[in-house]
């Protein structure tokens, strides 16, 4: 049985599937990087990967989870890129080749994926978007979804996101440490209100899923307990825009992708279907 934290360094034990979708990252996809500068000045970097033989409006912007990059999510890559997608991978800030000293949980980042979708609208106008996000990408995708997103932002796709940052590190201290949230968390978000700008308690995907009007697929392992399941409930009521659950009974975090590719697939396509032309 893997460790609770086993998620936050990409696996070395991989299946047939993510072995060959990890060497199709590597050897056969044309990647190239783009780049922004932030809102707060740091770089950040994004691998984009096109679509193959095809001109294609559909771009998958795809975000990781935490101590993740975005070269550890070739299965969701090829996942896309099977569909006939243009993939967008960014690294987050303070992760793989984007600058940054503090990792934001998915709130700042949230800034960060408005200047990626500009960043493919200045290469496709017609672009159709959908965000997808695994773990704090999850999280990630949800806050971006509060935002005045425009109307090429077609769909949304969270898997195991946290409905916000007070009690994610709330039930790990508790969880991993056996400790208390006070006085802990509230020193921690104070120090991170002095370092990176904002309070854990402004981190909150629930409040932004309800401003969210994009229509938006909630994914969720029933045997997680890094990110606990009773999480997917908040979120996925959390919003009013059309919404839809998809339940990996044997999965536990982040692995609803590994523990059926096929069917995870399927039901990515049958939803994206519904929103896209």
């Amino acid at each position: 049985m893997p460790s609770n934290k086993d998620f936050l360094n990409h696996s070395t034990h991989l299946t047939a599937t993510e072995k060959a979708n990890k060497l199709w990252f590597k050897q056969d996809a044309a990647k190239e990087n783009w780049y922004i500068t932030s809102s707060d000045h740091l770089k950040l970097r994004a691998i984009f990967v096109p679509a193959t033989n095809v001109k294609s409006d559909k771009y998958a912007l795809i975000a990781h989870g935490y101590m993740s990059q975005a070269k550890n999510m070739y299965d969701y890559a090829k996942l896309y890129h099977d569909l006939g997608y243009n993939v967008v991978m960014p690294d987050a800030r303070g992760h793989g080749q984007s600058e940054g000293d503090y990792i934001g949980f998915g709130w700042p980042e949230r800034k960060d994926y408005l200047q990626w979708i500009q960043s493919i609208l200045q290469k496709d106008k017609n672009a159709q978007i959908i965000l997808h996000g695994v773990s704090m990408g999850g999280a990630t995708v949800m806050m971006t979804s509060g935002e005045n997103l425009p109307h090429n932002v077609r769909a949304i796709v969270e898997d195991c996101g946290y409905s916000n940052v007070n009690d994610e590190l709330a039930y790990q201290l508790k969880q991993l440490f056996h400790l208390p949230a006070f006085p802990l968390v509230p020193i921690t978000s104070l120090f991170t209100k002095l370092k990176a700008g904002y309070f854990f308690g402004e981190a909150d995907a629930r409040k932004q899923l309800a401003k969210n009007h994009t229509p938006i697929l909630f994914i969720h392992g029933k045997k997680d307990t890094f990110v606990p399941f009773s999480m997917l409930n908040e979120v996925y009521q959390s919003t009013n825009a059309p919404k839809e659950k998809y339940i990996v009974t044997k999965a536990e975090h982040a692995t609803a992708y590994k523990t059926n590719p096929k069917a995870y697939q399927q039901k990515i396509q049958q939803f994206l279907n519904k929103y896209l032309s």
